[in-house]
C-alpha cells in the first residue's frame, strides 16, 4: 500500500510557514517562523534555557543557538548566565517580545481559521488526535536511538 501521509505533512508545513510569514508581515510583526515558534514557547513560560527551548519547539540545540542570536540582536529576547548553573543561559523575554503576543495570537487564530477550513469540530477533534500520535511515535522514536 502507497502512502502519502508524510509527502503531504512536508507540503503542508512549507505552504503553512510561507502563509503564515506573509500574515506576520500583514499584522506588523517582523519574525521568522523559527523565532514565532521559539516566542510562543516563551509566552507559555518565560525564562527558559537553549536545551528547555529545543526540547520544547523540536528545533535542534544549534538552531535554537542560531535563531536566539538574531532574536537578541533585534531585541526579541534577553539572554543571561543561570545563576544557579553558570553553564547554562537563560532566555527570556524583553517588553518589545510580550508586545508582539497579542498580535501573533490574532495571526494563529487566521491560521486556524485555514487549516481547518470546511472540517466540522468533529473532524477538527479527531484530526489532531492523530497528529498528536503521529507526533508521539516520532518522539519516542527520537528518544530510543538517541
Amino acid at each position: 500500500m502507497e502512502t502519502k501521509g508524510g509527502f503531504y505533512i512536508t507540503q503542508i508545513k512549507q505552504l503553512q510557514d510561507r502563509i503564515f510569514e506573509r500574515l506576520l508581515l500583514e499584522n506588523g510583526i517582523e519574525i521568522s517562523g523559527g523565532q514565532g515558534r521559539i516566542l510562543f514557547i516563551l509566552w507559555k513560560s518565560d525564562h527558559l534555557t537553549i536545551s528547555e527551548i529545543s526540547r520544547k519547539t523540536s528545533l535542534a540545540k544549534n538552531t535554537v543557538s542560531v535563531v536566539v542570536n538574531g532574536m537578541v540582536n533585534k531585541g526579541i529576547v534577553d539572554r543571561s548566565i543561570n545563576p544557579q548553573n553558570r553553564r547554562e543561559t537563560i532566555i527570556s523575554l524583553t517588553e518589545y517580545a510580550k508586545s508582539l503576543q497579542a498580535k501573533y495570537e490574532v495571526v494563529s487564530q487566521q491560521m486556524n481559521f485555514l487549516f481547518y477550513q470546511g472540517f466540522s469540530e468533529e473532524e477538527q477533534k479527531q484530526f489532531e488526535q492523530y497528529l498528536a500520535r503521529i507526533l508521539q511515535t516520532l518522539t519516542d522514536n527520537l528518544r530510543t536511538t538517541n
